[in-house]
This record gives C-alpha cells, structure tokens and sequence, in this order.
C-alpha cells in the first residue's frame, strides 16, 4: 500500500513539472510573437518553395485605414538575392560598402531610410517630412521586388538606352534585346522605332510628368520605376491607383490622368539611388543659393546608377550629346533640338558627360554608340 502511495504522488509531480513546462513554453511563444510583430519581421526563403507570412495588419494615416493581406519581402531581405554572381563587377569601386536595394518595400522603409540616411533628408533625395505619402503610395502596390526571372539570373548584363538622337539609324535595336535587362526611360517610344532601339523593356523609369498614359505603349513585360521628386507624386500615385480625381497642381506639365499599368508592374525608386548619383557621383551641393535652381541628375544617369546595384556588367547606348551644334536632333524621336536641353537649368549635363566618359575610360560601363 505504501509503494502504491509513492508510485501515485511520484506520477503527480511529474505531472505537475510537465504541466509547468507547458506553461512556461505558452509564455516564451507569446513573447517571441509578440516581438516578431511588434519589430515587423517577415521571413521568406529566396531559394526554397516555402515562406511563412505574418497576419495582416491594419493602420490609420491621415484619416486612411491602410490593410495589407500579405506584405511583400523587405528591403534588406531582397538586398541578399541581388548578389548572386561571385564575379566582381568592374565598377564595384563606385559602389560603397553595400549595394542597396533599389525598390521601396511597404512593410520596412522606415527602417532602411533609417539605415541609409534617408530620413535626414527631404524629398526628392530623402522621406523626411513625406513618410505618410510614402505609406499611402506604398500600400497600393502589390510587390517590390524583381521578378522572378530577373532574380535567377545569376550575373546579369544590362543595357541602359537614352533617349539620345544618337541612336538614329545606329540599327542597334537586336543588339539591345539581346541583353539580360534593358532599363529605359520616360517616354522614349520604343514602337515604330524597333530597328534602332529594340522591342524589350525590363525597367523604365519615369514620373508622373512622363509616364506613357497612351494604351498603345503598354507591355505587360516592363515594370515601371516611379522617381519621386516631390510629395504631389506620391499622391498622384495613391490617387491614380484608387481611381480618383487626379489634381493636376504642383507639377511642372501635366502629368498622367490614366494609369495603363497594372499596380503589380510598378516600384518606388529608393530615394538614396538618386542621393548618390548627386551627391557622391556628380558633387552636387546639398543647398543652392536662393537664385539659383537646384540641379538634380538626369533620368539617364539615375538609371545608370539603378543598374549599377542589380547588375554585374552595364552597357549604355544613347547617351551621347552634340554641344557643338544647337540644332542637333535631341532625341531619336520627336523634334526637339540640343538648343532646348541647353536651356534646362534643372540639370548639369556638362558635368554629367564627364563623369560618364570617366566611367568609359575607366571600362566601368560599354558605351555603344
């Protein structure tokens, strides 16, 4: 009877340490999760089938609740995938420390304008004072990443083309679709010019002022890189996505009152790919006396810069200018002259020519025209 007892009362205090074990394990889970949401982590595998997604959760921002069903990789866990050549780029000098990851994602730019700086500055090189737009922008789009073609192309060329009337009869265009990436800009036209420039768009770059809003540009193959200059743009962006009235104040011409892309085709440009071409590539200053318009690089040579952090060889074509002869044709389309980007006191082209035959001389880029 007495080793019944001991046999009973041993069993029920190993229940009672199992039972505390339990508890004990229910409370170091609550604090974990409670800690994974609060720091906004999202755990996603680049290379494996499998990746597990937060609950959605829910925000107000100026008077706006925002919700998102699953949130989109971060920034800094995209960075890792951008690095998948083990071959060296030759312009890897120009590039830093670190290459950034050039898309804005929803659940993490606070965190990455923190890392890089970004939240000292104000638009157009920062999101200082501009973060809610940022967040309203942000929270229409469904992805900021590569696609997924791009990300298994281990070391990618690309070809930047300009828009420059040097690419007339240069019959270039099966050349330029043979590249890997081909980054484009604003609203060089690449139909009823394919001999010269190519049929294929990876990246283009444009703002609201120079986005195609026409359908018949439309290529379900090209993701669109929005340069935010100014807070208008990202409204424009929320408004245009939401299928609102579009306010045509605040920009410089009138911007698009259509969107022909779908939201998933469309990226924010990080705000620091445009600080370094200006500020470390060109040696802009920070602050330019009142009578004097600030500079800002060309959409050019953000591109350029853009392909710089996701590709391991770059080559350019139409980035060659005339300065000696006014009424040289400015772009491969249209009629415009060089007399017209003389005049253009919002950027610094001599100082831009030069860094790119720099970048030529020193075999960092390919220049084929």
């Amino acid at each position: 009877m007495l080793l019944c007892r001991e046999h009973t009362y041993g069993l029920l205090v190993m229940k009672r340490i199992l039972l505390v074990f339990i508890l004990a394990a229910a409370v170091m889970y609550g604090i974990l999760h409670g800690n994974l949401w609060r720091n906004n982590f999202y755990w996603i595998s680049f290379y494996g089938q499998t990746s597990s997604v937060r609950a959605s959760p829910s925000y107000v921002t100026s008077g706006v609740t925002i919700s998102y069903n699953q949130l989109p990789p971060t920034a800094v866990e995209r960075r890792n995938a951008l690095d998948t050549c083990l071959l060296k780029p030759a312009f890897e000098s120009l590039l830093g420390v670190d290459k950034i990851y050039p898309f804005l994602c929803a659940n993490d730019f606070i965190r990455v304008a923190e890392f890089q700086g970004s939240n000292k500055f104000e638009l157009p090189y920062g999101i200082k004072r501009a973060e809610q737009f940022f967040r309203l922008a942000l929270s229409r789009l469904q992805n900021c990443g590569l696609s997924s073609e791009e990300d298994s192309i281990p070391c990618r060329r690309c070809i930047v083309v300009g828009n420059g009337g040097v690419l007339r009869n240069k019959t270039l265009g099966e050349k330029i679709d043979s590249y890997d990436i081909i980054i484009r800009m604003n609203n060089g036209p690449v139909i009823g010019y394919e001999e010269d420039v190519g049929r294929r768009t990876t990246f283009r770059l444009s703002y609201p002022e120079s986005i195609f809003s026409d359908p018949i540009h439309y290529d379900p193959n090209t993701t669109i890189v929005l340069i935010v200059f100014k807070p208008r743009d990202l409204k424009w962006l929320w408004e245009i996505l939401g299928g609102q009235k579009i306010s045509v104040k605040g920009f410089w011409k009138k911007p698009a009152l259509n969107m022909i892309y779908k939201s998933s085709q469309i990226r924010i440009l990080d705000p620091s790919i445009t600080r370094k071409a200006a500020y470390e590539w060109l040696h802009f200053p920070t602050r330019f006396p009142k009578k004097e318009k600030p500079k800002h690089p060309t959409t050019g040579l953000i591109a350029i810069t853009l392909a710089f952090h996701i590709c391991h060889e770059v080559h350019l074509a139409g980035f060659k200018y005339d300065f000696t002869d006014r009424n040289s044709s400015l772009h491969y389309y249209g009629n415009e002259t060089m007399s017209q980007m003389m005049q253009n006191e919002y950027h610094n082209i001599t100082a831009e020519q030069k860094f790119l035959k720099k970048l030529i001389d020193k075999n960092f880029v390919i220049n084929l025209t």
